[in-house]
């Protein structure tokens, strides 16, 4: 169960990167806000994963 949750926090971190990558082209704020979010959400759950399991 911990290592599918670090698995989609993964893939979250990837996610929101290529989104704001892709929004630096298509200058778009929203999708740059978005993917920030999905980022530090991504982030928050892995600490929370990892700070449980000591």
């Amino acid at each position: 169960m911990r290592y599918l949750a670090v698995v989609v926090a993964l893939l979250a971190v990837v996610l929101g990167v290529t989104g704001f990558v892709y929004s630096e082209a298509d200058d778009s704020p929203g999708l740059q806000f978005l993917s920030a979010l999905l980022v530090i959400g991504a982030v928050a759950i892995g600490v929370r994963v990892a700070r449980r399991t000591r």
